[in-house]
């Protein structure tokens, strides 16, 4: 279907990546993978001739159809959603409009017997039957299928697609893509602005597309369910597997062990044969011996150890100053857009240094609480900041709003102040931006290398609570790897909105699940919250939120307790996290005193009492946990 040569693709001097030579037969689901700027979007741009490559050559099959999912899109304003859709069926459209042509035509002559009428009739058969040849009669409900697929709503097909977000746009853009009958789908980042329930429709979507796909995406679990090859771009070369990414990961690592083993056996031999050519130099009746070692030497192809790019950014997150010990307080509150209701009758109370995880479906107001607590959008209710709290606030679409005209240093020293704008360069080199980047135009960016600039941006302003809604959306796996460690290592108060479960784990101690206009508290990380909905992963337990029938307004929200239920949780998780810092206390002396013994055990076991003390850790350490079992037990019946 295509077959690139030797590709080539240079900006301002400087390759992209070159030589590059793959083919792309009929039914490869590749997954294009690789750092933020390493040329992901841009070859698909190539290959969708969007932009010229720079050397090399690209043949496609004779009339070969290509879709391209663009990151960025522009509609024509004044279309409903269905009308934005039908824009993938040019041809059924246009049929459409030269057989009403020919109808009017038809209803307004009378010279029945005419040749001019028989050959209206005769254009009107054909154009019927190529009609029908093309899906003519199918193509309204295949539209419908696709759109709610996405998780559109039958009353939303009238409605503007000006009144939708970016994200719900690119989902039109997706269906129109998706309805079109495309030999090769180039997709880029397509899950970004998607729910789960969304996400699995896709999944099952694309698993049975008879074509050939290329897509670029973060998103582990997606590759592995989609794709069957991987093409990783590292370096400004390529690497080419038969795999789904994890399964690249294990071979790749696989592959570059043994070179690094052969390259390590090739040096060796190459030493011993210097060796003899510097021995044998010695001597003049060895001279033609040395003669020939060297020529032999000189026809040893050397073995090269595959490079990878292990660049990744430095981020660490201070807190500003101390915060009070309550950092969120909220009673009854309420948001509703239009007649929607989104969330009603909230009560909230977040302490300090909590790390809190919104999970849910989209629509059931992760975002707009997040934005509540921000004073981004108005609501009903009462929310107050505790003492010296200071917020810092990361939005889904923050990197949206950078100035496109203006440079990567331009954008930061604008928002610095003159304490921390001697450090902005600094800064910029943490987050990858060192050299000619940092003059690089907002507007030519990636979408990953705009998230890690917004990321960036964000320290220039003080806070001890954290708010950050889908950080991970653009970041290759490397940079969200890096960014959960920070977040780890974050000593305020973290709340952060996700669907991503690999990134969540280990993350939050607390999860609030959003359902129904309500939330409901999970007093564990988000494997517990699996755990309690007897669920394998997140997609399964989003793909079952379903919005029930409007509740009373006087209903609390899930979790409400009352005084003397919060008063006795909060003792019992108190009691609950002493005993894990003494757990984890025992364990590493027991490891300390193990390692000591296996080091120099004469010594070790000599000293006075030693094994009475070994054994008291060890029966101390025992009884924590079957205390922390019973603890664990209390705390799970508030739930």
């Amino acid at each position: 279907m295509l077959n690139v040569h030797n590709l080539t693709v240079s900006f301002m001097g400087t390759d992209l990546f070159s030589g590059i030579t793959f083919k792309l037969n009929k039914g490869d689901r590749v997954g294009l993978i690789g750092k933020n700027g390493a040329g992901k979007s841009t070859l698909l741009k190539v290959l969708s001739k969007d932009i010229e490559s720079s050397g090399g050559t690209i043949a496609f099959d004779k009339e070969v159809r290509i879709g391209f999912l663009r990151q960025d899109i522009d509609f024509v304003h004044g279309r409903t959603i269905l009308e934005e859709a039908y824009q993938a069926f040019t041809e059924i459209k246009e049929i459409e409009k030269e057989i009403e042509s020919i109808n009017n035509q038809l209803a307004e002559r009378t010279d029945y017997e005419s040749d001019g009428y028989n050959q209206l009739i005769i254009d009107l058969n054909e154009k019927n039957e190529r009609y029908e040849l093309i899906g003519g009669y199918n193509y309204q409900g295949d539209t419908e299928k696709i759109l709610q697929g996405l998780g559109f709503k039958r009353e939303d097909f009238d409605k503007l697609t000006d009144t939708f977000s970016g994200g719900w746009r690119m989902r039109i853009e997706l269906a129109k893509l998706l309805l079109q009958n495309n030999d090769i789908l180039l997709l880029d980042e397509p899950t970004n602005h998607l729910d789960i329930e969304s996400i699995i429709w896709l999944e099952n979507f694309l698993k049975s597309y008879q074509g050939a796909i290329v897509l670029v995406s973060h998103d582990k679990m997606f590759l592995d369910n989609v794709t069957n090859r991987t093409i990783e771009i590292s370096l400004g070369q390529i690497y080419d597997y038969k795999k789904p990414y994890s399964e690249f990961l294990k071979l790749r690592a696989e592959i570059k062990e043994k070179q690094l083993q052969a390259q390590k056996n090739q040096e060796k031999e190459i030493e011993h044969t210097q060796k003899l050519i510097e021995k044998f130099r010695a001597k003049a009746n060895k001279a033609s011996m040395a003669q020939s070692l060297i020529k032999k030497l000189d026809k040893v192809e050397r073995i090269e150890v595959d490079q990878d790019d292990n660049a990744v950014m430095n981020v660490r997150f201070e807190i500003s100053k101390e915060p009070g010990k309550i950092v969120v307080e909220a009673e009854n509150l309420c948001k509703n857009y239009g007649e929607k209701k989104v969330l009603e009758n909230v009560d909230l109370l977040i302490e300090r240094n909590s790390k809190i995880a919104f999970v849910g479906q989209n629509g059931q107001g992760k975002s707009t609480l997040a934005k509540m607590m921000v004073g981004e959008i108005p609501f009903d209710g009462h929310m107050k900041l505790g003492h010296n709290v200071e917020v810092g606030y990361f939005a889904q679409n923050q990197s949206e709003y950078l100035p496109q005209e203006k440079t990567v240093l331009e954008i930061m020293e604008d928002a610095a102040n003159d304490t921390n704008r001697i450090k902005v360069r600094d800064m910029l080199g943490a987050f990858l931006f060192s050299g000619e980047s940092v003059d690089k135009k907002a507007k030519v960016l990636s979408g990953g290398e705009r998230n890690r600039l917004a990321l960036c941006k964000l320290l220039l302003s003080p806070f001890n609570v954290l708010i950050m809604d889908e950080p991970t959306n653009h970041l290759d796996i490397a940079s969200k790897n890096v960014l959960k460690k920070a977040l780890k290592n974050f000593d305020g108060t973290l709340i952060i909105v996700s669907h991503d479960r690999d990134f969540l784990q280990g993350l939050t101690s607390t999860v609030y699940g959003f359902k129904d206009r309500e939330i409901k508290e999970y007093l564990g990380d988000i494997d517990y919250f699996l755990e309690q909905h007897q669920l394998e992963n997140l997609r399964e337990a989003e793909k079952q939120t379903v919005i029930k029938e409007e509740k009373s307004s006087s209903k609390k929200i899930a979790y409400k307790l009352s005084k003397e239920q919060e008063k006795e949780l909060k003792k019992l998780k108190n009691r609950l996290n002493k005993i894990e810092n003494l757990i984890q206390d025992l364990e590493e002396d027991i490891e300390k005193i193990d390692l000591e013994l296996a080091q120099n055990y004469e010594e070790v076991s000599s000293r006075p009492d030693f094994f009475e003390k070994y054994k008291a850790k060890k029966t101390k350490l025992e009884d924590l946990m079957l205390e922390w079992e019973e603890v664990e037990e209390k705390v799970s019946t508030f739930n």
